[in-house]
């Protein structure tokens, strides 16, 4: 199985989380990161690139359709990764925008891969009758908009 797939039964323990956002976002993105990865180092990787190896850990997670040719188009990500280069940076920063959503998401779920999943597949009436994971990966304000609603729904706040 997939060390994606692998990490989310940690989200359902508090106890067993693994550090900060960075640290986490890094684990779904199946990053081999330094012990010391912050915010900074995340910032500076989505900026140069991140390998088109993440473009597999979330097709694992949340299906290949859903990631290739949706985040990314197709060719582009076969001629990135036979050339052996990253993701430009548009591609990286979609990427990590549904990552920070899909970490919120294993939070809020604990962990739970098919509520997620159903969670982002179903329009919802406070994002404009869009599905949370189109919204997500329409722009860096898409993103913040579905956050905003988890956010909401963690706090008790009907959504």
């Amino acid at each position: 199985m997939a060390v994606a797939a692998n990490i989310l039964p940690a989200y359902a323990d508090p106890a067993t989380r693994f550090g900060s956002e960075p640290k986490r976002l890094a684990r779904l993105m199946e990053l081999n990161v330094p012990r010391e990865f912050d915010d900074v180092a995340l910032a500076r990787q989505v900026a140069n690139g991140l390998p088109t190896t993440v473009v597999i850990a979330f097709a694992r997670l949340l299906g290949r359709s859903r990631v290739i040719g949706l985040m990314i188009p197709e060719a582009t990500y076969r001629r990135l990764r036979k050339e052996g280069k990253p993701l430009p940076r548009e591609h990286s920063e979609r990427i990590y925008e549904v990552g920070r959503v899909l970490d919120f998401l294993a939070q809020v779920y604990h962990g739970d891969l098919d509520r997620m999943v159903d969670f982002l597949s179903g329009p919802h009436p406070l994002l404009g009758g869009e599905t949370p994971f189109d919204m997500a990966r329409s722009s860096s304000a898409g993103a913040e908009a579905v956050l905003n609603l988890l956010r909401r729904a963690a706090a008790g706040v009907p959504v």
